[in-house]
């Protein structure tokens, strides 16, 4: 097995220089670099990061935990998030808390018994308790998609999507077609992503001078199967919606579900409007029209912030938002 030594020979250089290639501790010209990182190449030459954990008193790792498996978008954040994590030279360890307090508890605390330096984190309904513990063991710590309602985006970095204008676009266009009765299916309760949500609709319709009837907004908890039943109630009503908003493409999905079994095809009959874009959308029928998030970006920008938290421990704390792009298919009557 190669050593250190063996690629400092091969390369001309010190050992001293092939570290700090390796490590990016210090600036090394570009020819110097690029001979080092032959010689790494050709000797096949890999660090022992147990020693490196123990010289530096850092393990290389980063936590993430989010709700991961529970929303198709979130697959995009993650992909962009490992890309980021690993081409800065770190490991990453993914934790799913599906939403719920206890389970991220659970996974934050199982991080913090790794050492991980930094976590990624889409906080629950009420993450108390991990934002506790993760202060007590100064973790630095980013959010990533939603913020804590109790801190808001004071007193940690956060990097997610504008929610508010974002929404009213959509809720707006429908009203363009002329619909007055426009339901929501929104969804987790207690996340800052839902009640944002909420705040363009109403604002959407508020600036189109219409009422806002309670009755109308149905949870559907970012769930397929209870944004079906939302769907339905919603249909159920004496005066129900002629036009539908999904808060997110997990709960368009149960939103689908529902109306196909009324043999409802939007936009006949109900117009549909909704935030996150599929892959395959402009496959789907009907096509739908939407507010797509910028996955890569935040994913990327997330793991740039940790490492600068890292990095600048005493520095400002940074919130970044992107905006949306609207897309118009079919499935809110635009042909």
């Amino acid at each position: 097995m190669s050593t250190i030594k063996d690629v400092a020979r091969q390369a001309g250089v010190s050992v001293a220089t092939v570290s700090h290639v390796l490590n990016g501790t210090r600036f090394v010209s570009d020819p110097t670099r690029e001979r080092v990182e032959r010689a790494v190449a050709a000797l096949d030459y890999v660090g022992n990061p147990m020693a490196k954990s123990l010289r530096t008193g850092r393990t290389q790792t980063f936590g993430l935990v989010m709700s991961a498996l529970m929303n198709p978008y979130f697959n995009d954040v993650v992909t962009s998030i490992e890309k980021s994590t690993v081409a800065h030279g770190y490991t990453l360890l993914l934790a799913d808390h599906r939403d719920e307090a206890d389970l991220e508890f659970r996974a934050v605390s199982n991080l913090c018994q790794r050492k991980v330096d930094g976590l990624l984190l889409q906080p629950s309904g009420d993450p108390s308790r991990s934002l506790k513990l993760l202060e007590s063991q100064h973790v630095p710590t980013v959010f990533v998609d939603r913020f804590d309602q109790g801190h808001g985006v004071d007193g940690y970095d956060f990097v997610g999507t504008e929610n508010v204008e974002a929404t009213k676009t959509v809720v707006r266009h429908l009203v363009d077609h002329g619909h007055r009765r426009i339901g929501m299916v929104c969804g987790q309760a207690g996340s800052s992503t839902t009640d944002e949500r909420i705040a363009g609709y109403r604002l959407a319709l508020a600036e189109a001078g219409l009422d806002v009837d309670p009755t109308l907004i149905q949870p559907g908890f970012s769930d397929e199967t209870l944004a079906q039943t939302a769907t339905n109630a919603l249909l159920a009503l004496s005066d129900p919606p002629t036009a539908l908003f999904s808060g997110n493409n997990r709960m368009t999905i149960g939103i689908m579900r529902a109306l196909q079994a009324k043999g409802i095809v939007p936009p006949e009959r109900i117009a549909l409007g909704v935030f996150d874009d599929f892959p395959w959308a402009d496959l789907f029928s009907p096509r739908l029209t939407c507010a797509s998030q910028q996955s890569d970006q935040i994913g990327t920008t997330s793991v740039a912030l940790l490492l600068r938290r890292i990095a600048e421990p005493d520095r400002a704390h940074e919130a970044v938002r992107f905006p949306t792009r609207f897309t118009r298919r079919n499935s809110c009557g635009c042909h």
